[in-house]
């Protein structure tokens, strides 16, 4: 129902990240006390606000867009259609004479996932050293979360939007993944896989693709659990003409004690245990395939450095800002984490 997504100018954005995804309409309406509509809100404009570090705890206007495309109550659903093509959206709200909102127009396609061509690549050929003593016996993307494996959670996740075909670069105990998810025919999916006779790092696996796709292609490291639309990922990377896209993952840390700013002799500020708010590689990437003319093969390096070469080549990157559930399982309390959040996010 649509009435379940509108909101006021002073709902928090946290709180609307909690409608737009609780509602699967992606979008809320941001509306006066007179029911008129000021602005509506897309996980996009989340996104952006989140790349600019705006707080979640700020009103919703200051992530809004005030000037979204709209439609007449007495205008056909064919017109909304053809506006929703023409201005790359999926979603209209519909307004009466006096600009009150009476309805939404939604794109059908928005019900299924559409089937995606894309490579994803996933890397499991880590030996998993920090989780020792667990990592001995068994690949830590076999290591199980909830009720299955890691790597098995994340192929899942992929399949549900509408991928299919995959990759998954092996070394570490290659034969224990190769033997539990096979040529990919129980997930209805194709799997292939690239055997490192050496740990080449998670670029360097990228070398020993067999040729090169044609279309852009996703990368993810095979110990991170997450919930990020990898549509929306790669219609980011594309609509932004990217070489090659990186997700971030916003981090707060605080510093224990006061920091002090001073110039010369003289001081100019105290601030006693600020918190510092940065970003942190996401471990997920969308890369184009003319890009790896820039990887030399049978190399071992891995995709930070790789994306600095990009970078020295005068490629443009882009960041995507994660607002979803994500967790890396490098360590133990991250696996214990990860087994305590996996019912409530993955079920």
């Amino acid at each position: 129902m649509w009435q379940n997504i509108i909101i006021s100018s002073e709902t928090a954005i946290a709180k609307a990240i909690e409608i737009i995804d609780n509602s699967g309409l992606q979008i809320a309406l941001v509306v006066n006390e007179d029911g008129q509509l000021l602005g509506t809100v897309t996980d996009g404009d989340i996104r952006r606000a989140i790349l600019k570090q705006i707080s979640l705890e700020e009103p919703v206007t200051r992530a809004m867009n005030s000037v979204p495309a709209c439609i007449r109550h007495d205008q056909s659903r064919e017109a909304a259609i053809l506006l929703m093509k023409s201005k790359k959206v999926h979603q209209i709200p519909v307004l009466d004479e006096n600009k009150r909102v009476v309805g939404l127009e939604i794109a059908d396609d928005l019900l299924t996932a559409p089937p995606r061509e894309n490579w994803v690549i996933l890397m499991a050929g880590g030996l998993g050293q920090r989780l020792r003593p667990l990592t001995e016996n068994c690949p830590k993307p076999l290591l199980k979360i909830g009720h299955k494996p890691i790597l098995e959670t994340i192929l899942e996740s992929f399949i549900e939007q509408g991928f299919r075909h995959f990759y998954v670069s092996v070394n570490y105990k290659a034969e224990m993944i190769m033997k539990h998810f096979g040529n990919g025919s129980r997930w209805g999916v194709e799997i292939k896989y690239l055997e490192e006779n050496k740990p080449l790092g998670t670029a360097g696996a990228l070398g020993t693709l067999p040729h090169k796709p044609e279309l852009p292609f996703l990368v993810m490291n095979g110990d991170i659990l997450t919930k990020v639309n990898f549509g929306k990922l790669l219609d980011f990377h594309h609509k932004n003409l990217f070489e090659a896209t990186i997700c971030v993952k916003e981090n707060t840390s605080q510093i224990p004690y006061g920091v002090v700013t001073v110039r010369k002799n003289l001081l100019l500020k105290i601030e006693e245990k600020p918190q510092l708010r940065f970003f942190i590689n996401g471990g997920l990437y969308v890369f184009n395939p003319g890009v790896l003319d820039y990887l030399p093969g049978g190399s071992c390096q891995d995709i930070p450095d790789f994306l600095q070469t990009l970078l020295k080549e005068g490629k443009d990157i882009g960041a995507f800002p994660i607002r979803e559930y994500w967790i890396d399982i490098g360590r133990h309390h991250d696996y214990e984490k990860a087994n305590y959040d996996f019912g409530k996010v993955f079920q």
